[in-house]
């Protein structure tokens, strides 16, 4: 079964950094597109950012454009997003995603459109 593990949320205040990662077992790392959801208190879970399974597509919300920067590591079945600049408006419940894909480039931002996710992890700014 396939297993996603995100770690590295905490409180941090606004223009800090932070870096979160995605560890997945059970499957082929290098086969999957990723992305990045979040769910803040009392709104529905948003897309935030998608990498394609070589890593050389990427795609973002406007909200995080320039801010946050998503990547991967296929031989350590990792994902990270690098979050700069933060702001109270990004506290919220990080969850990663995988879905596998044929295409090296292809990317995925419809929550729907993943089917194996992972159970969150917690990231607070305070102002």
């Amino acid at each position: 079964q396939v297993q996603l593990v995100e770690s590295g949320g905490g409180l941090v205040q606004a223009g800090d950094s932070l870096r979160v990662s995605c560890v997945a077992s059970w499957i082929t790392f290098s086969t999957h597109v990723m992305g990045w959801f979040r769910q803040a208190p009392g709104k529905e879970r948003e897309f935030v950012a998608t990498i394609s399974r070589s890593g050389s597509t990427t795609r973002y919300a406007d909200s995080v454009k320039g801010r946050f920067t998503i990547s991967r590591d296929n031989a350590k079945n990792t994902v990270y997003l690098q979050m700069n600049s933060l702001e109270p408006e990004d506290t919220a419940v990080y969850y990663c995603a995988a879905r596998a894909d044929y295409s090296t480039s292809r990317y995925y931002t419809q929550e729907y459109e993943y089917p194996h996710w992972g159970q969150g992890t917690q990231v607070t700014v305070s102002s």
